[in-house]
């Protein structure tokens, strides 16, 4: 094992990864209102989160998408500038830790950060909600530097539905429509994560770009509702998107769905959110955790899903989305970004080759990313920004 980890570090100063998906501007939120002094990222946060730049160093990662979520009960204005305050403090991390992070836009960003051996930090917002259905406040967060935008998170929006709420669009609605070809002609990548497959399959049949998952598996290997069916694995080929694999165990190991449904259901009637990660969060957490002994996910549990991805949609189309900082659990041997590594030596144990292990790590999402940018050149020579709006198009208003 140790040979193995040796050659996937050396892989990993090749070809970093590119992580589609970190929660850390949510906990610096949470934790200390976005107070970076509190919060110094270039040091040893080991014991408040998942994610500081020397364990990024240690893990191999070369890009970040950092995601700049709001939670789905934030609605309206105030939902659009929560999510401005997220890209606030990214941008203000950025800035602060310039020598270790270099902001990024483009695919030609990516790779020169890698070129300058600094860590590419681009944004995602996770969560439709984010635009309070304007097409207008899709561009400024654009143009603030978000690449890709989740269609909803754990609820619906009016014009779209997630995969854990009860369906109303069965998909998109012509607004929801209107969306994703907006978000083409910008060049803000289609994130399916999240998503019911029949949104899933909507946005397929509609986007003219490559669409990602920034962290979802397979529904094959754990069926959950936001890992994402065969069917729909089998149409990324054609599409050019890639799947980045996550690692939240009650996403990937079946035994942790029903234990996990429990351990939220405690947190409720703690008063507490599921997704909260404040320190009296983790306390009821810890001691329901003490009291029923969660059923563990390993790296092992991971490669499974990567396997039966590449199985299914090809080596091309695949990648990573940790979901670090966004989970009170981890698998072992991913408890933070340092665990890339043994990932890697993991599949490299199974036989997987060199070449195909970058185009996982690195090669697959700079594609996407840069054939996102080719699909918006085209489009923009002829359309113009989309004025549309969801009562022109649905006949409704936002929450009606």
């Amino acid at each position: 094992m140790t040979d193995r980890l040796a050659q996937a570090r050396d892989l990993l100063a090749a070809h970093p990864v590119v992580d589609g998906h970190n929660d850390l501007p949510w906990a610096l939120r949470e934790q200390v209102r976005y107070d970076l002094d509190r919060r110094d990222i270039a040091g040893d946060l080991s014991a408040y989160t998942h994610t500081d730049i020397p364990r990024l160093r240690a893990g191999g990662v070369g890009a970040q998408f950092w995601s700049v979520y709001v939670r789905s009960d934030f609605s309206g204005d105030t939902a659009v500038s929560a999510t401005l305050e997220q890209i606030d403090v990214v941008r203000r991390f950025t800035e602060r830790y310039a020598a270790e992070l270099r902001p990024a836009r483009t695919a030609d960003d990516m790779e020169a950060a890698r070129a300058e051996g600094r860590i590419a930090s681009l944004m995602g917002a996770e969560g439709g909600h984010s635009i309070n259905c304007s097409l207008a406040t899709l561009r400024t967060l654009f143009d603030l530097g978000v690449r890709y935008m989740t269609l909803t998170h754990n609820d619906n929006v009016p014009w779209a539905d997630s995969a854990t709420d009860e369906p109303r669009a069965h998909g998109l609605t012509r607004f929801g429509e209107e969306v994703v070809r907006e978000m083409n002609r910008l060049g803000m990548l289609v994130d399916l994560s999240h998503v019911s497959a029949d949104t899933m399959r909507a946005a397929l049949r509609v986007t003219e770009a490559p669409v990602i998952f920034s962290h979802s598996s397979a529904r094959a290997v754990c069926d959950h509702p936001r890992n994402i069916p065969d069917d729909v694995l089998e149409l990324l080929p054609a599409n050019g998107g890639v799947a980045m694999a996550t690692f939240v165990p009650k996403f990937v190991l079946p035994e942790a769905v029903d234990w996990t449904r429990e351990a939220d259901e405690n947190m409720r009637a703690h008063g507490l959110h599921p997704l909260e990660m404040t320190p009296a969060a983790m306390k009821v957490q810890r001691a329901f955790e003490e009291a029923n002994p969660r059923p563990l996910a390993t790296v092992s549990t991971v490669a499974d899903h990567l396997d039966h991805m590449r199985e299914v949609a090809g080596i091309d189309h695949i990648g990573i989305g940790g979901d670090f900082d966004g989970t009170p659990f981890t698998p072992e041997g991913l408890t933070d970004v340092a665990g890339y590594p043994n990932l890697v030596a993991e599949l490299l144990d199974r036989r997987w080759s060199p070449a195909d292990l970058a185009k996982l790590t690195w090669q697959n999402a700079v594609r996407a990313v840069r054939s996102a940018e080719e699909v918006a050149h085209g489009l923009r020579a002829s359309l113009g920004p989309s004025i549309a709006t969801i009562e022109e198009l649905d006949g409704t208003a936002p929450g009606r």
